[in-house]
């Protein structure tokens, strides 16, 4: 009785066969690698970026004496990925005893923007009737906490504030 297993006409060739499988395992291998790592870089870098601390310039100093707080306008400028974001804002900017003080321009109440009255000494806030010190501490009314401060640094005669920064 003949063999009709291996009557296909082809000679079985094992070297060839086992190398074919071991390049396209190498191929698949290698694509999973470059494209799996490709990934979890992607996914993984913004963990081992520092975080950078987006310090704002608000303006000069030199024209600031101390005594009454000013309110300041300034543009804050933030990336989004490739687009800058600019946002203007303010801020109330004070020098008491040697120390420059910034708070955020918004009542901690309701979120309402408040100013300064000169005669009264107080920054007054519209809304609600909430009175806050020069120091930013509540005299008056339904505010729960005191004015927002901003950390400040001055660098060559320039004040900077951190809006990320913000307590109370």
């Amino acid at each position: 009785m003949k063999d009709t297993k291996h009557n296909s006409g082809a000679p079985e060739d094992p070297q060839r066969r086992t190398f074919l499988i071991g390049l396209i395992a190498a191929m698949v291998s290698f694509i999973t690698l470059v494209l799996g790592g490709s990934g979890a870089l992607y996914f993984l870098s913004p963990a081992w970026r520092g975080r950078k601390e987006n310090w704002v310039a608000v303006g000069p100093i030199s024209g600031l004496k101390e005594g009454d707080p000013i309110k300041i306008d300034f543009v804050q400028r933030k990336m989004d990925g490739w687009n800058v974001i600019q946002s203007p804002s303010s801020v109330w900017v004070v020098l008491q005893k040697g120390e420059w003080v910034a708070y955020d321009p918004h009542c901690t109440h309701l979120g309402c923007p408040y100013r300064w009255d000169a005669n009264k000494k107080a920054f007054i806030c519209p809304c609600h009737g909430g009175v806050f010190s020069k120091d930013g501490n509540v005299v008056s009314g339904p505010p729960p906490k005191p004015l927002m401060r901003y950390p400040t640094k001055i660098e060559n005669s320039t004040l900077y504030i951190l809006p990320e920064g913000a307590k109370a």
